[in-house]
């Protein structure tokens, strides 16, 4: 109670209110339940009263259980402007050829910086040298990671999850960000992994059948695997093949969907009244993986071991939902770390298309596809004629080959002499996509052999509901 007391409420973002909220109703249900004094519980009522009253100040809302504020850029500045971004599971979008206003993203969406602080505490928690994206800002906001660090540094373990949408049989090299920043969690942190495959929404949403959407994933799956994952700490799944089978992931789901409302899930999600109802009740599939419940075989029936998703910002809607509903059902909040977009060779105006071949560099593209699709399609920085780039310098922050190195390029002193001399005018645009073409053809030569390396069979053991290597 002090803590909220003493904060001073009108410095919170619309966001932060409603979760301040949210937590002092969960307070008074927890002392009418606990049978506490009237006086105790009359303070805690009046506190809710007063937080409820600086929400409607603040948003010209009235609370709304599990529906947080939803244009809160709009609340924030009291006008949408016409240049802002906007970012849903969906759909990325920014006018701005640097790309989305990550810093902005933190204040709409209520989440916290990775800040060198939390970095230096990943680093003496694992004794491990934070992977790149972390020392580069890539994996950018969190949720809660200091309590997940706070538990893991007094013995307690945790697991991860992640995810992918199966859209295509083909994956870019931009879908590795997860999960090559996942498998470095899970080796440093030594704790099981859950991957997602949501084959059914890709048949809700897409043109897909249910046979369709489950051979992408199952092809997609083998790009996973290919990353280098343990089959002994990993577990992958399909919904459409586990969904079925598990009991323990079906209750959550039900649960989730009793404490989540139609108007709830319209204003998180948007959807409309002619969206079919498995739309609507698809984001209580994927909040399901968040408590570790869903998966009796590997944590022995348990419901207290916490849960850290590593995924794209613009899945956050979906967790914001499962954190506002998981203590009303009794369950642990996900922590989340969030990264930013990886840009399509055209810009970073948007995210990627897997429809669009030209748009990023597939697994799947021999070295001369690389390498013309470099040359020919990623945006530059660099200006018009090599007299004013010796002149003037290239600007690193639109040029799309920069950006493609600062993701897969791993030397921090190789990446810095590279900025410095196309910020000069002494690399030329071409000679920076020469930089990228040499580190790209061969790390996707090499996915490319490990992923022939892997057989059905292989495929069947990561998919097999099973015990993990792992006590609990």
């Amino acid at each position: 109670m002090a803590d909220i007391e003493n904060c001073d409420l009108k410095s919170l973002s619309p966001l932060q209110l409603f979760e301040k909220v949210t937590e002092q109703g969960e307070k008074v249900r927890a002392l009418k339940a606990g049978k506490a004094p009237k006086d105790e519980i009359d303070a805690a009522v009046r506190m809710l009263l007063s937080l409820k009253l600086s929400y409607k100040t603040a948003t010209g809302q009235d609370y709304q259980a599990g529906l947080p504020p939803r244009d809160l850029a709009s609340i924030n500045n009291g006008t949408k402007e016409e240049d802002e971004d906007l970012v849903d599971p969906w759909t990325v979008q920014t006018s701005n050829a640097k790309g989305v206003d990550y810093d902005k993203l933190i204040v709409r969406f209520g989440s916290s910086k990775i800040d060198t602080d939390l970095i230096n505490r990943i680093e003496r928690a694992t004794g491990q040298k934070p992977h790149r994206f972390l020392r580069r800002g890539i994996f950018f906001s969190h949720r809660d990671m200091d309590q997940v660090l706070h538990a893991y540094e007094n013995k307690k373990s945790f697991y991860l999850y992640t995810g992918r949408g199966p859209s295509s049989q083909a994956m870019h090299v931009g879908h590795l960000i997860p999960f090559i920043f996942t498998k470095w969690l899970q080796e440093v942190f030594d704790v099981p992994l859950v991957i997602q495959l949501t084959d059914d929404e890709k048949y809700l949403w897409k043109d897909l059948t249910t046979e369709k959407a489950y051979e992408y994933a199952i092809e997609n799956v083998k790009d996973i695997i290919a990353c280098g994952f343990d089959v002994n700490k990993t577990f992958i799944f399909s919904d459409l093949d586990y969904l079925g089978t598990s009991t323990g992931f079906y209750k959550n789901i039900v649960k989730v969907q009793k404490h989540v409302t139609f108007n709830q899930v319209k204003g998180i999600f948007g959807f409309t009244d002619s969206d079919c109802i498995g739309k609507i009740s698809f984001p209580a599939i994927q909040a399901a993986p968040s408590f570790s419940s869903s998966f009796p075989q590997i944590f022995n029936g348990k419901e207290n071991i916490q849960c850290l998703i590593p995924c794209a910002i613009d899945q956050d809607p979906y967790f914001r939902m499962t954190r506002d509903v998981a203590p009303r059902i009794g369950l642990l909040k996900p922590a989340l770390m969030h990264s930013v977009f990886f840009p399509a060779l055209q810009g970073a105006q948007t995210k990627m298309s897997a429809s669009d071949p030209n748009s990023s560099i597939f697994l799947t593209d021999s070295p001369k596809q690389i390498k013309t699709k470099i040359n020919k399609h990623a945006f530059s920085g660099g200006r018009d004629t090599i007299e004013e780039h010796r002149k003037y310098g290239g600007n690193c922050d639109v040029d799309v080959s920069f950006m493609y190195l600062t993701f897969f390029l791993e030397d921090d002193d190789r990446l810095e002499q590279l900025k410095q001399a196309y910020t000069s005018g002494e690399l030329l645009t071409g000679e920076l996509k020469k930089v990228l073409i040499e580190t790209l053809q061969p790390l996707v030569a090499a996915h490319q052999e490990r992923r022939k390396q892997v057989t059905d069979e292989m495929v069947k053991q990561f998919m097999t509901p099973r015990k993990l290597a792992f006590e609990f």
